[in-house]
């Protein structure tokens, strides 16, 4: 098999070393008469599609970096190991894209310069592995954390027509060791079903515009107003969360809601607590190691207030934010203890904020109780009671008649013939854009949660969403328009643009790559003649 021009043994010798780890020269090759033959062609593809199939994991495992601190709290609360798993999960799959992106290169070079594809069998079990790994990746994702299919849907209306860009490029890359592919290849019907095979993927992917949809595909005066912010657990990302510095923090953010959740002590007091275990935000193992496993509604107030409630933050370090913070703000963290819901309320009342909360655990005992005990803080505290944002649906219509002045926000969509002035919270896979424009139109107030990534934020801001629930108050404040804004106008010539530059690069590799097989052609016939002449005069 002849080399292209421009394609020297020295160069040839350096990609087939390590794809069939045979390190042997390209002339040796070419004189043992080495072909690429079908069933090297079938690795090939095989190579192929796990390279795909690992390219769409890495875009799946930068979607749920959004969500990943839930999943960091669920692996605590089932092993007590904290861990920022986000990373593990990025690294494992730069490695796996990494190295069939490699094999996958060396491939295309190899055909272009004319040697065979002789994959070393260490390389056909290492791309087994890495197919059955990122199957039980999908496969895990899929059983445990389902709701992230709807988070990738999402994401498309996002990054789709940028998408659509990159397989575009990359498609009409892959076009010249296609060209030199088929050039090469004896077999007619070889080359028509490869040819088809590319040509249908490339009319779809033209053709792929027309199914992207996007709320930012719009013009700029039609762009809703930004999103209002809610800080979930106040700032966790720059103080420990549920605390007053993390509340302080928040309002710091323009935030115009704290959220938090309350929980009630065995003797009356609400305060903020998320988890039903104290072990994940407290050194209640080090203060009550027999009492550690307990419910935090087993705790007295007394009690409570002697655990430390910041210094876990300083060590576990949950998100990579806390290494930022300044010597002030960590002396400040690590003296946080767990503040009361009357403290929280004062705090808010002071600093002009709202304050949403979930009193927790829903199915308790004495939960009516709990109802009771946080109403009563909250109509002593004196905060105005709009400022007061009631999530809880348990007695609901007892909390309506006690305190008529309360905002109640529900975790459902709307009923049929729902009064207007609504508010709805729900997590915002659970929301359609479509829906939130409508609920919009029907003066239906949306808050989705919990929103970290710019991307999903203007998703949700060009969707037309009220406010969202964030960790990253520090980074939304900051964005003063959506990641992108496209007038349908502009992205439809960008289509046109881009997929007609890519049909002519095509036919251009396709011409290049013909007209550099003619050229070969002759050359060999004029070697073979050579050869045949010199042959009858040695035999002669």
């Amino acid at each position: 098999m002849a080399d292209l021009p421009g394609c020297c043994s020295t160069c040839a010798t350096c990609l087939l070393c390590p794809y069939s780890c045979q390190w042997i020269t390209a002339k040796k090759e070419k004189r043992k008469g080495l072909r690429t033959t079908k069933y090297d062609c079938s690795w090939f593809l095989f190579l192929f599609c796990v390279f795909l199939f690992t390219l769409v994991w890495l875009y799946f495992a930068i979607i749920i970096l959004n969500d990943f601190h839930n999943f960091n709290e669920f692996i605590f609360r089932q092993k007590k190991l904290w861990l920022d798993w986000s990373l593990v999960l990025l690294i494992a799959t730069a490695v796996l894209i990494s190295y069939s992106s490699v094999l996958l290169v060396l491939a295309l070079c190899l055909q272009l310069c004319g040697q065979p594809l002789k994959l070393h069998w260490v390389h056909k079990v290492l791309l087994i592995l890495t197919a059955l790994v990122v199957a039980a990746a999908f496969t895990g994702l899929g059983v445990k954390w389902a709701e992230e299919w709807k988070s990738a849907h999402i994401s498309l209306q996002a990054t789709g027509p940028f998408l659509h860009i990159g397989a575009v490029g990359g498609m009409t890359l892959l076009a010249w060791p296609l060209a030199s592919f088929i050039y090469r290849t004896p077999s007619t019907g070889l080359k028509v079903f490869v040819l088809l095979v590319f040509w249908a993927a490339m009319i779809a992917l033209y053709l792929a515009p027309l199914g992207i949809t996007s709320p930012c595909i719009m013009e700029q005066n039609q762009l809703p107003p930004k999103p209002a912010l809610i800080g979930h657990r106040g700032a966790p990302m720059l103080a420990p969360e549920n605390t007053l510095m993390s509340l302080h923090k928040a309002v710091e953010c323009d935030v115009q809601v704290f959220e938090t959740d309350v929980m009630v002590s065995a003797d009356g007091v609400p305060f903020l607590m998320h988890d039903e275990e104290l072990t994940r935000t407290t050194n209640v193992q080090a203060v009550f190691p027999e009492k550690a496993a307990l419910n935090s509604t087993a705790f007295n107030w007394t009690d409570l207030q002697q655990l430390d409630a910041g210094s876990w933050f300083l060590e576990r370090r949950p998100f990579p934010t806390v290494q930022s913070l300044s010597p002030g703000d960590r002396k400040e963290a690590a003296e946080q203890r767990i503040p009361s819901l009357e403290q929280a309320l004062e705090a808010a009342k002071q600093s002009n904020i709202s304050i949403m909360f979930d009193l927790r655990p829903e199915n308790h005992s004495d939960y009516q109780n709990f109802v009771n005990v946080t109403l009563g803080v909250i109509l002593q505290s004196g905060i105005p009671l709009d400022q007061v944002l009631w999530l809880p649906d348990g007695f609901r219509e007892d909390v309506k008649q006690q305190a008529p002045g309360v905002q109640h926000v529900y975790g459902r969509k709307r009923l049929e013939n729902e009064e207007p002035g609504l508010h709805i919270n729900l997590p915002y896979q659970d929301m359609s854009s479509e829906e939130i424009r409508q609920y919009r139109q029907d003066n239906i107030s949306v808050n989705l949660y919990v929103v970290n990534q710019p991307w999903l934020f203007s998703v949700l801001w060009c969707s037309g969403v009220s406010s969202v629930t964030t960790n990253a108050c520090q980074v939304l404040k900051e964005m003063k328009r959506p990641i992108w804004l496209l007038p349908s106008s502009t992205y439809f010539m960008i289509w046109i643009v881009v997929d007609c530059v890519s049909f002519l690069i095509i036919i251009w590799a396709f011409v290049l790559m013909k007209k550099c097989s003619h050229r070969r052609r002759p050359a060999e016939s004029e070697t073979d003649v050579l050869l045949t002449k010199i042959n009858s005069l040695m035999q002669e």
